[in-house]
């Protein structure tokens, strides 16, 4: 993850991530798409994009497309003429007019509707664009940075997302690296940010004890990087130790590192008598119960974020969200 324009870490992996922003900043490549998992550091990925750029100078507009309900979207990218809708009072200027001279970070590319991105499309191809209700076109000088948390190959075989969209911002792209595959780089976060909470609260903290190292180690991070700094905030806010100890780490993730292999364990539902149900049950009812434990248990695993579990799921967060509030699932 990146602060302060800075990618910290010494494993292969992100210096070679840090050779390939500079690349790709320096170059007049106006499409970049980045591939990471939640917590790994996108945005701020983007953001040295950005920075190290000749675009510098210019607007960085940050745009969640996970985040705007899609009836928004379109004015919100393109913006309005007065008079083009009922509400439209008066001339709206749009996001990616806002961006001209620098560069628009699209987060969450998947989630973008999809007329909107063929749409984006065109806006790639000719860096042109016209505000709703308008027959006037705009030229924009826009680098578009696109990122997401899933292999969009796959969104495009199920036909989520348009395939010439895919292959435009495919030209260039930056996988980040999970913690999990990083090694002794956590230890090199890890310090830095007790160095940061150490400054913002006024204490230091000064070592991580062994026991409290071999679980760091061992633990997956499905947070990534924002999961260990939250963490570690954590720690400086509750506890008085002046090391971080293995007793300071949440029951959930020493749960997490001391459960048995997969193999191990008994798979969910074994004990469920499929066969008496199929006889006597409501099928549209067992098909819901079946539904609300895979959910439940894709919200634990996932320590209540929407994202982790929908990941965990193979769909999307709006897909998920509509679920639980089918079945009612509370998080």
């Amino acid at each position: 993850m990146a602060y302060r324009g800075e990618l910290i870490g010494e494993h292969p992996s992100v210096v070679e991530t840090r050779r390939l922003i500079k690349r790709v900043a320096e170059s007049p490549a106006r499409s970049v798409l980045i591939y990471g998992e939640t917590g790994t550091g996108k945005g701020l990925v983007a953001r040295m994009l950005h920075e190290q750029s000749a675009r510098a100078q210019g607007e960085f507009v940050d745009v969640n497309c996970a985040a705007i309900p899609p009836n928004l979207m379109e004015s919100e990218l393109f913006g309005y003429e007065r008079g083009a809708f009922t509400g439209a009072l008066a001339k709206k200027t749009g996001l990616i007019e806002a961006a001209n001279g620098g560069t628009m970070f699209l987060d969450e590319i998947r989630e973008l509707e999809s007329v909107l991105q063929a749409k984006l499309l065109s806006l790639l191809d000719t860096q042109r664009f016209r505000r709703i209700g308008s027959t006037r076109p705009i030229d924009v000088d826009v680098r578009f940075v696109a990122a997401t948390n899933r292999i969009l190959l796959g969104e495009v075989k199920d036909g989520r997302f348009r395939d010439d969209l895919y292959y435009r911002l495919q030209v260039v792209a930056i996988n980040i690296p999970p913690l999990r595959e990083r090694g002794d780089d956590i230890f090199v976060l890890a310090e830095y940010f007790m160095r940061r909470f150490g400054a913002r609260y006024g204490r230091v903290i000064r070592s991580i004890e062994p026991a409290a190292m071999q679980v760091f180690r061992q633990y997956q991070w499905p947070g990534n990087v924002r999961e260990l700094e939250n963490l570690l905030e954590r720690i400086f806010v509750l506890e008085d130790d002046n090391r971080v100890l293995v007793k300071h780490v949440p029951a959930r993730i020493l749960r997490e590192v001391n459960k048995p292999p997969e193999s191990d364990r008994e798979p969910a539902f074994s004990s469920f008598d499929f066969r008496a149900a199929a006889e006597d049950g409501d099928f549209q009812q067992l098909t819901a119960a079946f539904q609300r434990h895979l959910i439940e248990a894709a919200l634990e695993r996932s320590d209540g974020s929407m994202t982790n579990a929908a990941r965990r799921l193979g769909i999307s967060r709006h897909a998920l969200r509509h679920q639980m509030s089918k079945l009612d699932i509370k998080n």
